[in-house]
């Protein structure tokens, strides 16, 4: 299998999840579904629903056809394949998984794996998973580890030998894990808010700077805001999409 084709047509920006609260509607105009109102603003979003339940293929194909050609969808793994199995015995999950959201089609940007915070890094495991992984999907994949172990030479070396890039996350673990790492051909940026998150807003010196962190990156770029419970991300993600228009 090669490396999955590389995605030089935009940063993509957006926030996970497209509620858009009647406090910014202003900047949402139109008429039409929250998703198809979200999609005239941002190129990209982040589907977290489908980490905790399935998605029929149906409902993809729908939001796929909301949007757009130009957009892309970030989807999150089941939790079954990275919290229950933990990585191990995953093919008949990843199966379903997959045959769900194919109805996404071209507009299926990155699959995204966060792992649970004290599953560790074990080799065998994780290039048994990955290899798994590699032989049924050939597009973009950010793995989100959050435990120390997994920011190694060891797993920085197995990442890149499956494609697979290493998402940069805030607040991180440790700050190598504020550093987008792995597979080169995509940088994947996870803002959660902090010091408190997934409600603190990112102030507009923060934003700054990692307006400068994503052009440094190239256009192959994703940045998305997670700090949705009192709608900070929406506020951020514009923010940060005027400094790069």
């Amino acid at each position: 299998m090669s490396a999955p084709a590389r995605d030089n047509r935009a940063f993509r920006i957006g926030t996970a999840g497209w509620a858009i609260r009647k406090a910014h509607g202003e900047h949402f105009p139109g008429s039409g579904s929250h998703l198809e109102r979200y999609a005239r603003r941002f190129n990209a979003v982040e589907i977290n629903s489908s980490f905790y339940r399935p998605h029929r293929r149906g409902t993809y194909e729908r939001w796929a056809a909301s949007v757009p050609d130009d957009f892309s969808f970030a989807v999150k793994i089941p939790k079954e394949i990275t919290h229950t199995r933990r990585l191990s015995d995953t093919a008949s999950p990843l199966d379903a998984f997959l045959d769900q959201v194919v109805g996404l089609g071209a507009k299926l940007g990155v699959l995204l794996v966060q792992l649970p915070p004290k599953l560790e890094f074990e080799r065998r495991f994780a290039d048994t998973f990955l290899g798994t992984f590699r032989a049924c999907f050939a597009g973009n994949i950010a793995l989100e580890p959050r435990h120390a172990s997994w920011f190694s030479p060891a797993a920085e070396e197995l990442l890149i030998d499956h494609w697979t890039a290493r998402v940069a996350a805030d607040p991180a673990v440790l700050p190598e894990a504020s550093e987008p790492g792995g597979w080169p051909d995509i940088r994947y940026f996870r803002l959660h808010g902090s010091p408190r998150m997934y409600y603190s807003r990112y102030e507009a010196g923060r934003i700054a700077a990692y307006a400068e962190r994503i052009r440094a990156a190239g256009p192959s770029a994703w940045c998305i805001f997670d700090n949705t419970a009192d709608a900070a991300a929406t506020e951020n993600a514009l923010e940060l999409s005027a400094l790069l228009a």
